[in-house]
């Protein structure tokens, strides 16, 4: 008889969205780096069971954003700035291949999107509200990836992201960094609407060229 039957837990199965609950309190800075993610509290928590709790962070441990301790749970994972700077050198070459697809394959809908995306960016920034500045980047990014139509580099690249997100929003309050990177990823989105992938992946790879130094600063 598994754990499960014998504590009255329902299968693991029960809360498909449990995974991605816990993922987005790690992102949004509810459960700090080396704190201790105990499945019965978690449990109380999102009202979910113990089996599916321990699935979850089963994920999320394969996902870099967990770390299992032996005989003591399970906590979330710090991620040090030099690996944080590793982690944007393998995004360029991802993200500059789903530029160039997206430059590849927008659409006339798709353009009317980004448009308004641009719009909110400016907006945002025009404003200093750099937590909405924030989202809209990450939207963006989202975009990017739908857009470029491929599934291999979108899996990599969310991985990556959920790994580095809590560097990420650092990035966004750095000083002086919202004035650099805005005309940076309205470059990005002026290139994929002109439908040219070559100015697309190399506006990409000066954004991204760009934290990698931006990132060097806060070790």
């Amino acid at each position: 008889m598994t754990d499960a039957a014998v504590l009255g837990e329902t299968d693991t199965t029960d809360r498909p969205d449990l995974t991605q609950q816990i993922r987005d309190a790690i992102l949004d800075a509810q459960f700090a780096p080396h704190q201790r993610l105990i499945e019965a509290d978690l449990s109380e928590r999102y009202g979910a069971s113990r089996a599916s709790v321990r699935n979850a962070l089963m994920n999320l441990a394969g996902e870099g954003l967990v770390e299992r301790l032996p005989n003591r749970g399970a906590r979330v994972r710090a991620i040090s700035v030099d690996e944080a700077i590793e982690i944007v050198e393998v995004r360029i070459g991802l993200e500059t291949l789903c530029a160039r697809k997206a430059a590849e394959n927008v659409t006339a809908a798709d353009a009317a999107q980004l448009r308004a995306l641009r719009a909110d960016i400016e907006r945002a920034i025009g404003s200093g509200d750099l937590m909405a500045y924030s989202r809209l980047n990450q939207e963006l990014d989202r975009r990017i990836r739908d857009l470029s139509r491929h599934g291999t580099a979108t899996q990599l690249l969310e991985r990556l992201r959920a790994q580095s997100a809590r560097h990420q929003f650092r990035l966004a309050f750095h000083p002086g960094r919202a004035a650099t990177s805005a005309p940076e990823h309205i470059a990005i989105i002026d290139a994929i609407l002109a439908k040219d992938p070559d100015a697309a992946e190399a506006a990409t790879r000066a954004h991204l060229s760009g934290i990698v130094e931006v990132l060097h600063s806060m070790e």
